[in-house]
Protein backbone atom coordinates (compact mmCIF):
# COMPACT_ATOMS: atom_id res chain seq x y z
CA UNK A 1 0.00 0.00 0.00
CA UNK A 2 1.45 3.82 -0.65
CA UNK A 3 -0.07 6.40 1.14
CA UNK A 4 1.78 10.05 -0.07
CA UNK A 5 0.85 12.95 2.59
CA UNK A 6 0.55 16.61 1.60
CA UNK A 7 1.38 19.09 4.61
CA UNK A 8 3.71 22.09 4.80
CA UNK A 9 4.90 20.13 7.87
CA UNK A 10 6.71 16.97 7.04
CA UNK A 11 9.21 16.96 10.23
CA UNK A 12 5.52 16.12 12.44
CA UNK A 13 5.40 12.93 10.94
CA UNK A 14 9.09 11.65 11.82
CA UNK A 15 8.98 9.62 15.20
CA UNK A 16 5.16 8.63 14.01
CA UNK A 17 7.29 6.86 11.05
CA UNK A 18 9.72 5.11 13.11
CA UNK A 19 7.69 3.68 16.05
CA UNK A 20 5.28 0.44 16.44
CA UNK A 21 3.16 -0.82 13.64
CA UNK A 22 3.80 1.88 11.21
CA UNK A 23 7.68 0.94 11.80
CA UNK A 24 7.10 -2.63 10.91
CA UNK A 25 4.78 -1.95 8.21
CA UNK A 26 6.87 -0.10 6.38
CA UNK A 27 10.31 -2.05 7.26
CA UNK A 28 8.32 -5.19 6.13
CA UNK A 29 7.19 -3.43 2.95
CA UNK A 30 3.64 -3.76 3.12
CA UNK A 31 3.33 -0.01 3.88
CA UNK A 32 5.03 2.92 1.18
CA UNK A 33 4.46 5.80 2.91
CA UNK A 34 5.93 9.24 1.77
CA UNK A 35 5.79 13.20 2.67
CA UNK A 36 5.17 15.77 0.22
CA UNK A 37 6.19 19.40 1.34
CA UNK A 38 3.80 21.86 -0.14
CA UNK A 39 6.14 24.38 -0.23
CA UNK A 40 8.07 22.80 -2.82
CA UNK A 41 4.88 22.90 -5.76
CA UNK A 42 4.87 26.91 -5.44
CA UNK A 43 6.48 29.40 -7.63
CA UNK A 44 7.93 32.44 -6.16
CA UNK A 45 10.67 32.84 -3.98
CA UNK A 46 9.05 33.15 -0.71
CA UNK A 47 7.14 30.14 -1.34
CA UNK A 48 4.28 31.16 -0.54
CA UNK A 49 1.29 28.98 -0.16
CA UNK A 50 -1.71 30.73 1.42
CA UNK A 51 -3.45 34.17 1.19
CA UNK A 52 -6.15 35.83 2.57
CA UNK A 53 -9.16 35.54 1.41
CA UNK A 54 -11.68 37.26 -1.26
CA UNK A 55 -14.44 39.01 0.73
CA UNK A 56 -12.56 39.92 3.77
CA UNK A 57 -12.45 37.98 7.08
CA UNK A 58 -9.42 36.90 9.71
CA UNK A 59 -7.12 34.18 8.66
CA UNK A 60 -5.28 32.96 5.56
CA UNK A 61 -6.50 30.47 3.51
CA UNK A 62 -4.47 27.78 1.66
CA UNK A 63 -4.19 28.39 -2.06
CA UNK A 64 -5.09 25.67 -4.64
CA UNK A 65 -2.24 26.06 -7.09
CA UNK A 66 0.57 24.25 -4.60
CA UNK A 67 -2.31 21.88 -3.78
CA UNK A 68 -3.17 20.87 -7.36
CA UNK A 69 0.49 20.95 -8.61
CA UNK A 70 1.82 18.30 -5.70
CA UNK A 71 -1.47 16.16 -6.35
CA UNK A 72 -0.36 16.25 -9.85
CA UNK A 73 3.08 15.61 -9.58
CA UNK A 74 2.77 12.28 -6.99
CA UNK A 75 -0.23 10.88 -9.61
CA UNK A 76 2.03 11.15 -12.75
CA UNK A 77 4.58 9.71 -10.30
CA UNK A 78 2.00 6.48 -9.46
CA UNK A 79 1.04 6.31 -13.05
CA UNK A 80 -2.86 6.37 -11.87
CA UNK A 81 -5.36 8.49 -10.23
CA UNK A 82 -5.52 7.44 -6.25
CA UNK A 83 -7.56 7.73 -3.69
CA UNK A 84 -7.62 11.55 -2.70
CA UNK A 85 -8.93 12.09 0.72
CA UNK A 86 -8.66 15.90 2.69
CA UNK A 87 -8.49 16.04 6.49
CA UNK A 88 -11.40 18.32 7.33
CA UNK A 89 -14.46 19.69 9.64
CA UNK A 90 -17.13 19.06 6.73
CA UNK A 91 -16.01 15.48 5.89
CA UNK A 92 -17.71 12.13 6.90
CA UNK A 93 -16.93 11.50 10.45
CA UNK A 94 -13.84 8.35 10.40
CA UNK A 95 -14.47 5.01 12.00
CA UNK A 96 -13.39 1.18 12.06
CA UNK A 97 -15.25 0.64 9.43
CA UNK A 98 -13.38 3.55 7.20
CA UNK A 99 -9.99 2.03 8.33
CA UNK A 100 -10.95 -1.26 6.84
CA UNK A 101 -12.15 0.14 3.23
CA UNK A 102 -9.06 2.55 2.87
CA UNK A 103 -6.86 -0.35 4.30
CA UNK A 104 -8.21 -2.26 0.84
CA UNK A 105 -6.87 1.09 -1.31
CA UNK A 106 -3.71 0.42 -2.92
CA UNK A 107 -2.63 4.21 -3.11
CA UNK A 108 -4.17 7.13 -1.18
CA UNK A 109 -2.97 10.60 -0.92
CA UNK A 110 -3.97 12.44 2.30
CA UNK A 111 -3.89 16.69 1.65
CA UNK A 112 -3.50 18.18 5.38
CA UNK A 113 -5.44 21.45 5.87
CA UNK A 114 -4.08 24.67 7.85
CA UNK A 115 -4.94 27.78 8.48
CA UNK A 116 -8.69 28.75 7.82
CA UNK A 117 -8.79 26.10 5.41
CA UNK A 118 -8.74 25.36 1.20
CA UNK A 119 -9.79 27.30 -1.53
CA UNK A 120 -13.20 25.96 -2.46
CA UNK A 121 -11.76 25.24 -5.55
CA UNK A 122 -9.56 22.28 -4.37
CA UNK A 123 -12.50 20.23 -3.71
CA UNK A 124 -14.23 21.41 -6.71
CA UNK A 125 -11.17 20.49 -9.01
CA UNK A 126 -10.04 17.62 -7.38
CA UNK A 127 -13.43 16.08 -6.06
CA UNK A 128 -11.76 14.39 -3.02
CA UNK A 129 -12.92 12.51 0.03
CA UNK A 130 -13.51 14.24 2.98
CA UNK A 131 -12.72 13.38 6.46
CA UNK A 132 -13.16 13.87 10.06
CA UNK A 133 -11.98 12.88 13.10
CA UNK A 134 -14.41 14.64 15.35
CA UNK A 135 -16.31 17.64 16.16
CA UNK A 136 -12.75 20.05 17.39
CA UNK A 137 -10.83 22.32 15.81
CA UNK A 138 -6.97 21.32 15.47
CA UNK A 139 -4.39 23.23 14.32
CA UNK A 140 -4.11 21.18 10.94
CA UNK A 141 -5.10 18.29 9.36
CA UNK A 142 -1.57 16.51 10.03
CA UNK A 143 -2.96 14.75 13.37
CA UNK A 144 -5.94 13.85 11.60
CA UNK A 145 -3.78 12.08 8.88
CA UNK A 146 -1.92 10.17 11.32
CA UNK A 147 -5.18 8.98 13.30
CA UNK A 148 -6.16 7.66 9.49
CA UNK A 149 -2.78 5.62 8.71
CA UNK A 150 -2.44 4.49 12.45
CA UNK A 151 -6.04 3.07 12.06
CA UNK A 152 -5.52 1.87 8.74
CA UNK A 153 -2.58 0.38 8.71
CA UNK A 154 -3.83 -2.44 11.32
CA UNK A 155 -5.67 -3.61 8.60
CA UNK A 156 -3.47 -4.59 6.49
CA UNK A 157 -2.21 -8.11 6.49
CA UNK A 158 0.68 -9.66 7.71
CA UNK A 159 1.19 -5.80 10.07
CA UNK A 160 -0.35 -7.33 13.40
CA UNK A 161 1.40 -10.69 14.66
CA UNK A 162 -1.73 -12.07 16.00
CA UNK A 163 -3.99 -12.28 12.26
CA UNK A 164 -6.68 -12.00 15.07
CA UNK A 165 -6.11 -8.87 17.00
CA UNK A 166 -7.50 -6.68 14.73
CA UNK A 167 -11.27 -8.50 14.51
CA UNK A 168 -10.85 -8.33 18.33
CA UNK A 169 -10.25 -5.10 19.22
CA UNK A 170 -12.44 -2.16 20.45
CA UNK A 171 -15.01 -1.32 17.69
CA UNK A 172 -14.49 -4.01 15.31
CA UNK A 173 -17.44 -5.90 16.00
CA UNK A 174 -19.39 -2.26 17.10
CA UNK A 175 -18.75 -3.07 20.58
CA UNK A 176 -16.34 -2.35 23.21
CA UNK A 177 -13.66 -4.41 23.97
CA UNK A 178 -13.55 -6.51 27.06
CA UNK A 179 -12.08 -6.19 30.15
CA UNK A 180 -8.04 -7.46 30.11
CA UNK A 181 -5.65 -9.00 32.78
CA UNK A 182 -2.50 -9.96 32.95
CA UNK A 183 -0.34 -11.44 36.49
CA UNK A 184 -0.48 -11.19 39.13
CA UNK A 185 -3.58 -13.27 39.93
CA UNK A 186 -4.29 -10.71 42.84
CA UNK A 187 -3.47 -7.10 43.27
CA UNK A 188 -4.15 -4.28 46.63
CA UNK A 189 -7.35 -6.86 47.22
CA UNK A 190 -8.64 -6.70 43.66
CA UNK A 191 -8.44 -10.18 42.06
CA UNK A 192 -8.69 -11.32 38.08
CA UNK A 193 -12.07 -13.04 37.45
CA UNK A 194 -11.98 -16.94 38.19
CA UNK A 195 -13.40 -18.06 35.05
CA UNK A 196 -10.03 -16.29 33.15
CA UNK A 197 -7.95 -18.87 35.49
CA UNK A 198 -10.05 -21.59 34.55
CA UNK A 199 -9.27 -22.93 31.46
CA UNK A 200 -12.74 -23.67 30.28
CA UNK A 201 -12.19 -22.11 27.09
CA UNK A 202 -16.12 -21.97 26.03
CA UNK A 203 -16.89 -19.95 29.54
CA UNK A 204 -14.37 -18.08 28.79
CA UNK A 205 -15.62 -16.61 25.43
CA UNK A 206 -18.76 -16.36 27.08
CA UNK A 207 -17.87 -13.66 29.63
CA UNK A 208 -16.17 -11.71 27.49
CA UNK A 209 -18.82 -11.16 25.07
CA UNK A 210 -21.08 -10.46 27.57
CA UNK A 211 -18.84 -8.19 29.95
CA UNK A 212 -18.10 -6.56 25.89
CA UNK A 213 -22.00 -6.00 25.75
CA UNK A 214 -22.07 -4.60 29.32
CA UNK A 215 -19.40 -2.24 29.06
CA UNK A 216 -20.38 -0.81 26.27
CA UNK A 217 -24.20 -0.43 27.35
CA UNK A 218 -22.47 1.33 30.42
CA UNK A 219 -20.33 3.36 28.84
CA UNK A 220 -21.03 3.91 25.16
CA UNK A 221 -24.70 3.20 24.65
CA UNK A 222 -24.85 5.38 21.64
CA UNK A 223 -22.88 2.58 19.75
CA UNK A 224 -25.68 0.12 20.25
CA UNK A 225 -27.59 2.16 18.68
CA UNK A 226 -25.94 2.40 15.04
CA UNK A 227 -27.09 -0.06 12.23
CA UNK A 228 -24.29 -3.28 11.95
CA UNK A 229 -24.58 -6.59 12.64
CA UNK A 230 -27.02 -7.93 14.70
CA UNK A 231 -24.10 -10.70 15.57
CA UNK A 232 -22.30 -8.21 18.03
CA UNK A 233 -25.24 -8.82 20.25
CA UNK A 234 -25.09 -11.20 23.54
CA UNK A 235 -27.74 -14.27 22.80
CA UNK A 236 -31.37 -13.72 24.89
CA UNK A 237 -29.94 -15.17 28.47
CA UNK A 238 -26.94 -13.40 28.08
CA UNK A 239 -29.27 -9.86 27.78
CA UNK A 240 -30.95 -10.95 30.84
CA UNK A 241 -27.37 -11.07 32.59
CA UNK A 242 -26.85 -7.24 31.70
CA UNK A 243 -28.27 -4.80 34.69
CA UNK A 244 -31.15 -2.67 34.23
CA UNK A 245 -30.31 0.73 32.71
CA UNK A 246 -31.01 1.16 29.61
CA UNK A 247 -33.24 -0.54 26.56
CA UNK A 248 -32.35 -3.31 24.40
CA UNK A 249 -30.85 -2.79 20.91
Amino acid sequence: MIIDVITIFPALFGAFLDTGMLRVARTTGRLRMHLWDLRDFTEDRHRKIDDRPYGGGPGMVLRPEPIFRAVSRIEVLRGSVGTRIILGPGGVKFSDNIARELALIDNLTLICGRYEGFDERVRMGLEPREISIGDYVLTGGELAAMVVVDALVRWIPGVLGDSTSATRDAFSEGVLGYPQYTRPPEYQGMAVPEVLRSGNHAAIDRWRREEAWRQTRERRADLLSRPGDDSIAPAPEEKAAVPAGGSDS
